[in-house]
């Protein structure tokens, strides 16, 4: 951690911090904010709304900040400010005060100003500080706002109670400068428990050609990898997730994603990654055989009958079992009988550390829904079984498993 001259820690020595300051009348405390960001060694850029500028004026942050306030895409001589460039610069992003029409633009993912277009850009995390009078803050659109942008990957730091600008005592003043300083402190300070760890998941099915326009696949829609994936990034580690193709998305834009389609390009992909982790958890459903040869044209209606000779795919988990040295390596057994039996042979024969078994006849779980039900075999033939959840929540008691293991 660096010092000061005075021998006192500096939190946000050398970081790179942009705030967003949106129009409610609690932008006149940036000044304020951006005094103790600087005091704290951090250099700062801002971006306002048009409205914001009526609570504040961009003169006063500018001389606080020692940087150009950007307002607009185009300054008075029609320069254009790259928003692009500002959000790859900035270490991290603070909105405050987050106004309840910002709030909704960023769950919508609407863009009509500049602070929204560095926001959109940015892959940084974004801390927000919500502000608005008590009936707005209660409203339960703004309750699902929050929510939402915070699925996004964003970091709430909460209103306080107090009196408002509207006369009212309750929820909804923003956080006071120094109480959001406190927060970045303790955010930063925190040690999550995967913060140093780098870790691959792979997700979804493959498609393996059979001529241009043909392929086979499987009915995976890669939601558990994926909320697998989410589940690692909020723990702190960085993620890189090997997806194939479907249409599962993610908003979380600390997670790497490497989109493939067949199962050898999984394979190298996976293998690659594999060398520079940590924990690899391998649920993607890949393809057991391919077609031996692909057409490079169409296959023609000729007949009643077409044969197609299928060979073996590469075997993903069995190599990364042989490459294994320290990670942690965790696969996944999708069966319709014997769950547990089939499960406990492969994480043997596989040299994994643990496997998930999960059933495709269960009522309920499985491919393409929301929900699944799991068990969890550790190398010592320990099996801890779970409820039917959602899949998010699966994904946590997965993720939380693995770092009591690794302990």
């Amino acid at each position: 951690m660096p010092w000061s001259l005075h021998g006192k820690k500096r939190m946000f020595n050398n970081k790179k911090i942009v705030l967003g300051i949106s129009g409610g009348i609690a932008a006149y405390k940036c000044a304020s904010l951006i005094r103790l960001l600087v005091k704290e060694g951090a250099e700062v850029k801002v971006v306002m709304t048009k409205s914001a500028c009526e609570f504040v004026t961009p003169q006063t942050l500018s001389v606080l900040s020692k940087n150009e306030v950007l307002i607009d895409f185009f300054d008075a001589n029609n320069n254009w400010h790259n928003h692009v460039a500002l959000a790859e610069w900035a270490d991290f992003m603070l909105i405050a005060p987050l106004t309840a029409n910002t709030l909704a633009k960023m769950a919508a993912g609407l863009n009509d100003n500049i602070l929204l277009s560095v926001y959109l850009s940015a892959k940084t995390k974004t801390f927000v500080a919500p502000a608005m009078d008590l009936d707005m803050y209660k409203h339960p659109t703004t309750k699902q706002n929050l929510e939402k942008i915070s699925s996004f990957g964003n970091i709430i730091i909460p209103a306080e109670t107090g009196e408002l600008a509207s006369g009212l005592v309750g929820e909804g003043r923003m956080a006071e400068p120094e109480n959001i300083i406190a927060f970045l402190k303790s955010y930063f300070n925190s040690s999550l428990p995967l913060s140093e760890k780098k870790v691959m998941v792979n997700a979804g099915p493959t498609y393996e050609a059979i001529d241009p326009v043909r392929f086979i696949g499987n009915r995976s829609s890669g939601k558990m990898g994926m909320a697998i994936a989410e589940s690692f990034a909020a723990q702190g580690a960085g993620v890189t997730l090997v997806l194939g193709p479907g249409n599962v998305t993610t908003a979380n834009k600390a997670i790497n994603i490497i989109h493939v389609e067949s199962a050898e390009q999984m394979f190298n992909a996976c293998v690659q990654q594999f060398a520079i982790c940590h924990i690899a958890v391998c649920s993607a459903a890949v393809a057991d055989y391919k077609p031996a040869e692909v057409s490079v044209k169409k296959i023609k209606k000729t007949g009643e009958s077409i044969n197609l000779n299928l060979v073996k795919t590469k075997d993903i988990l069995l190599e990364l079992g042989k490459l294994k040295k320290t990670q942690c390596l965790v696969g996944f057994a999708l069966e319709t009988d014997n769950i547990i039996e089939y499960a406990k042979e492969k994480l043997k024969n596989k040299n994994l550390d643990l496997i998930i078994a999960n059933s495709a006849a269960e009522k309920g779980s499985g491919f393409g829904g929301d929900n699944n039900k799991i068990s969890i075999i550790d190398k010592h033939n320990k099996i801890t079984n779970f409820e039917l959840k959602n899949k998010q929540e699966v994904a946590n008691d997965i993720v939380n498993y693995i770092i009591e293991f690794l302990k």
